[in-house]
């Protein structure tokens, strides 16, 4: 039975639907929206495996879709490719009526969503993620956005999509480093926010490795209704929504310091979540032993606890003062204070942060 989640913003309200091997029926769906034109986002590997069931689904609605394809990667989610987006749409005529259907991870979905949200002064766009991390996180709550070398999403809007439509089977044919990555985002939520799916992605580790479909429609349930509680009570971040952030302070900072490269990044926030972890015991804010088990539950799921060795400590530092979560000289992080629970910090002392940075 197919899984509802109500992302509940008033009149921007939108559904995300979760269910296994559900692509076929995305043009059925789409059809009741009456868009007059179509685009469809995705880079070379997903469209390869799923571009033709989507435009299947959407021609025996009688609906014709044009193919934006661009290359895959993060290093590829900055402004000459959305350059590049914004002249292909325009070839195809897209207009205030037409939508963008962003088909793959959450670089796609990122810079669907921003291309969406200023092409016209915005038109629609529906998410369909095939990637765990895009399921779970960045295809819910319109954060969009493209990279600048010097920040990761410095360059984005707040705007939201009509529709989620996630196929939990798409997950079959992602590659395992990538499946992992995205599990890192579903640990976030279980340390900010709900003890129970922590504990669960414990006890049902094996089950989830083996892509058990009902394991995976529960943690991607649950990420989805923890983030959309989120969201709907706090979409533009003005206060609640930070708890998010939890792991992305030095995540991000360690993906634009190794230049969105080095880490995937889900690998980056579980680094992150660790570090963050840790200088919150070094606060004194959470027990050794409720640390202990952040960082045994990310080893556990193979995912990295610390940067390599070899990387620059001072980069870091730099890239997190050019961080859009940094105010009049302070770093903000969000520090767990037991599993389920978050308080929002504003650290200023260099040194501390410095440490829990550097390897033990």
């Amino acid at each position: 039975m197919m899984g509802i989640v109500i992302v509940a913003l008033g009149e921007r309200s939108y559904p995300i639907a979760i269910d296994t091997d559900i692509l076929s029926d995305l043009g059925r769906k789409i059809k009741e929206f009456g868009f007059s034109r179509i685009a469809i986002l995705s880079n070379p590997k997903v469209f390869h495996l799923y571009g033709e069931r989507v435009t299947d689904s959407l021609e025996r609605e009688g609906l014709r879709a044009d193919v934006v394809v661009v290359p895959d990667g993060e290093e590829y989610k900055e402004l000459l490719w959305a350059y590049y987006i914004y002249g292909e749409i325009l070839k195809q005529r897209l207009d205030r009526a037409s939508a963008i259907i962003a088909l793959g991870g959450g670089v796609i979905g990122d810079m669907a969503g921003f291309v969406a949200s200023t092409y016209m002064r915005g038109i629609s766009f529906i998410q369909v993620p095939t990637t765990l991390l895009a399921q779970v996180d960045s295809s819910v709550g319109g954060k969009t956005g493209v990279n600048h070398p010097l920040g990761k999403n410095m360059i984005g809007t707040f705007y939201q999509p009509r529709l989620v439509w996630t196929d939990v089977g798409t997950l079959k044919t992602l590659p395992r480093r990538e499946f992992l990555a995205g599990i890192a985002e579903v640990i976030k939520y279980g340390v900010i926010w709900d003890e129970m799916l922590f504990s669960y992605l414990d006890t049902h580790r094996q089950g989830i490795l083996g892509l058990e479909s009902e394991a995976l429609r529960y943690i991607i349930t649950r990420s989805c209704e923890i983030k959309s509680d989120i969201v709907s009570r706090d979409e533009r971040e003005g206060g609640l929504r930070a708890v998010l952030n939890y792991g992305h302070t030095i995540g991000h900072a360690l993906e634009t310091a190794t230049g969105y490269t080095v880490y995937l990044h889900g690998e980056a926030v579980a680094i992150g979540m660790h570090l963050e972890a840790r200088l919150s015991a070094a606060l004194g804010l959470i027990g050794e032993e409720e640390y202990g088990r952040i960082r045994t539950l990310i080893n556990s799921y193979g995912l990295p606890t610390d940067p390599a060795p070899d990387t620059d400590v001072e980069r870091i530092l730099s890239s997190m003062e050019l961080d859009k979560k940094a105010v009049a000289g302070s770093l903000r992080f969000i520090l767990p204070e037991k599993i389920g629970a978050v308080t929002i910090r504003s650290i200023t002392n260099r040194d501390m942060i410095t440490k829990a940075l550097s390897p033990p």
